[in-house]
């Protein structure tokens, strides 16, 4: 029986973990560039009395509820972890020129708080020392191959005073004259990518490599991949799975005081 209740409490736990998880895709439904987060499962099997994880009809037999249980909860998914969802937001124009919206694949490449980031939030805008930047200040680099030694070398691209125009190879032009231009990053398939706060995302050093073929849209921004009916759905799923594993914990706690106070005193 306790192999069923450890299974029971590991499915609750990730339940929670999993409603976690909705709950912050939902939260950031609206957030510029976001990329929503998908939990994966993994099986655990409760282990039977015979310790191989497999309920013999003689076990079956002599547990009674203790088996049932157990079935009940073999296999149940246990929380491994969480994947980035890569699909792309829908685009929506702004007019603003400095706001750049990603055709496809690829990352901004930022450096914040002395490192460097990546992003497909392109609300951008020029700092008081005319250097382009986004919405928090942060650089946005000409360079997204920089390696962290080498986080000092790309100055960003300055924008002078007058007429903004990007190309959608990332060219920054203003009133005609090249002032730099956006550089995008891409990564291997498989690589592991760790999602910061609201839009940032870790990436493993030196695995970020040039786009070839760049595709931005000036005056336009790609919203959260996130499908709020789809979340929602995810949500009250597991929520239920959440109740069913309390109930089970609950039956776990009923056999566990029938026994201490009808088979315990026969003893």
């Amino acid at each position: 029986m306790d192999s069923g209740l450890y299974a029971a409490c590991a499915g609750l736990r990730a339940q929670s973990e999993a409603l976690e998880v909705v709950a912050h895709n939902l939260a950031n439904l609206n957030t510029t560039g976001f990329r929503g987060q998908q939990a994966t499962f993994q099986s655990l099997v409760a282990a039977s009395p015979n310790g191989l994880g497999v309920q013999t009809a003689s076990d079956a037999a002599g547990n009674g509820l203790s088996s049932a249980l157990n079935r009940a909860t073999n296999n149940f998914g246990v929380l491994e972890g969480t994947h980035m969802d890569m699909e792309s937001g829908n685009v929506l124009t702004t007019g603003n020129p400095l706001d750049l919206a990603i055709e496809g694949g690829g990352f901004f490449a930022i450096r914040t708080a002395g490192v460097i980031r990546y992003t497909r939030n392109g609300s951008f805008r020029v700092s008081s020392s005319g250097q382009l930047v986004t919405r928090d200040g942060d650089l946005v680099l000409s360079d997204p191959t920089l390696k962290e030694k080498d986080k000092y070398k790309d100055k960003g691209i300055n924008v002078p005073p007058g007429v903004v125009a990007i190309a959608s190879d990332g060219t920054v032009s203003v009133n005609g004259a090249v002032a730099g231009t956006i550089g995008l990053v891409e990564f291997a398939p498989g690589t592991p990518l760790t999602a910061e706060g609201e839009s940032l995302i870790r990436a493993p050093e030196d695995s970020a490599r040039p786009v070839l073929q760049p595709a931005l849209k000036q005056g336009a921004l790609e919203s959260s991949n996130v499908n709020s009916i789809s979340s929602v759905v995810s949500l009250l799923a597991v929520q239920r799975q959440a109740e069913m594993m309390q109930r089970a914990l609950s039956l776990f706690d009923t056999e566990f005081d029938r026994v201490a106070t009808t088979d315990l005193p026969k003893v």
